[in-house]
């Protein structure tokens, strides 16, 4: 019999009338206990405690589904309180209007506010080193140098380079009495994450163990890339530095808003100026600055005020003091040869400016550090050195 024949002949067989009437005598009696008061409560009751004991485990504070709040839209009558909605209403991040033109793909006040909001929740601070006492500034610089050196054997994003150094500095922020043997491990293990967020093909795993000359196996990594996850609570979106160098230079130098993804701005004009924050990002002190107001400060170095207010918004008051601690490392920077755009085979050309590369920073930065030592010096007179006079030769004692 084949397979139609048998649906058929199924479809004429009598169902079983038993079976039918039990389910009919069930359903009844299930109305009829539903009419009685404690009817269906108890079952409802039941259902309603397993949710409630689901949300329980919330941390207590929290928001749980069972909590409305009232969105900033509505409308508050006359007759309520308005102090009622106060803790609903936004923020108001705006330091200056946004300086993004009209995007086809979005808001641009939209874009631009979770820019600079991501500016307060990614919190970094140059204090990240005072809970660890065996450690200097000299082993961050050292550290972020050799991650710059990494990232352009394996031809890695600049992007991926500030990802690495961010998650480093936050990380390091949390912690307590790390020894310096550990800090190669965390530089090295920050770099691998940032590398999965933001490379097309990142490097394997034995290939940043392999970098480490064997001071770090593939299994340390994987374990510090879970502490450091922890640590940050999964927060692993940052705005740095070199992206809003990016975002600046294509906003100063837009032609067409449709286009405004595409690059549009000079790639040896950018390689200048981000030489000068990678520079900058291995002193310590960079980190007293917004991201954002450390490529504006080194865009006008570079540019002028009138470029840095239409791209960036800010006026001369906010970016002053970066401008003014950036000055002595723009100049030992001129004082060097200039840069060239890099080659990479296996990228792209359009892409060429956007590979991080290394150069000698380390000696630029000790060159830094000794012209802000001999300016310090050269402005401290005799007098003013702690408000102490310097007393007279015996000679000229004896001729008063």
């Amino acid at each position: 019999m084949s397979r139609r024949s048998g649906r058929l002949q199924a479809r004429h067989v009598k169902p079983d009338t038993e079976n039918v009437f039990r389910s009919v005598q069930s359903r009844k009696r299930k109305a009829e206990e539903c009419k009685k008061p404690n009817g269906c409560h108890q079952e409802t009751k039941k259902q309603k405690y397993e949710i409630q004991g689901c949300w329980s485990q919330i941390s207590p504070g929290a928001v749980t589904p069972c909590i409305l709040i009232e969105t900033p839209q509505k409308e508050i009558s006359e007759t309520s309180d308005p102090s009622k909605f106060t803790r609903y209403r936004f923020k108001n991040l705006f330091i200056s209007p946004s300086p993004l033109p009209d995007l086809s793909w979005g808001s641009s006040n939209d874009v631009w506010t979770k820019m600079v909001g991501k500016e307060k929740k990614y919190i970094h601070s140059s204090r990240l080193l005072q809970n660890h006492p065996t450690l200097n500034p000299d082993m961050r610089s050292i550290l972020l140098d050799w991650l710059v050196e990494v990232s352009e054997v394996y031809c890695l994003h600049r992007e991926t380079f500030y990802l690495a150094q961010d998650f480093f500095d936050r990380f390091m922020f949390t912690q307590s009495s790390v020894n310096k043997s550990m800090l190669q491990l965390i530089g090295v293990s920050a770099l691998f994450i940032a590398s999965k967020i933001e490379e097309i093909y990142p490097p394997k795993l034995h290939e940043f163990a392999y970098v480490t000359d064997g001071a770090c196996t593939e299994d340390d990594i994987i374990k510090m890339e879970l502490i450091i996850l922890k640590a940050l609570k999964w927060e692993l979106s940052p705005v740095t530095p070199i992206a809003w160098l990016n975002l600046y230079l294509q906003v100063s130098s837009l032609k067409e808003s449709p286009k405004f993804l595409l690059p549009q701005y000079s790639q040896e004009q950018f390689i200048q100026i981000a030489r000068i924050l990678d520079l900058c990002i291995l002193n310590l002190t960079s980190l007293e600055f917004q991201y954002r107001i450390l490529a504006a400060a080194a865009l006008y170095h570079y540019t002028s005020m009138e470029v840095v207010s239409k791209a960036t918004g800010l006026d001369w008051i906010s970016i002053s003091d970066c401008v003014n601690w950036m000055t002595p490392f723009l100049r030992v920077i001129q004082r060097e040869t200039a840069v060239k755009l890099k080659e990479f085979k296996k990228v792209q050309k359009e892409d060429w400016h956007n590979i991080q590369t290394h150069s000698n920073y380390l000696d630029m930065l000790d060159d830094v550090n000794t012209r802000c030592d001999s300016v310090l010096v050269e402005s401290q007179s005799p007098v003013s050195i702690g408000g102490i006079l310097t007393p007279p030769k015996s000679t000229e004692k004896a001729s008063l």
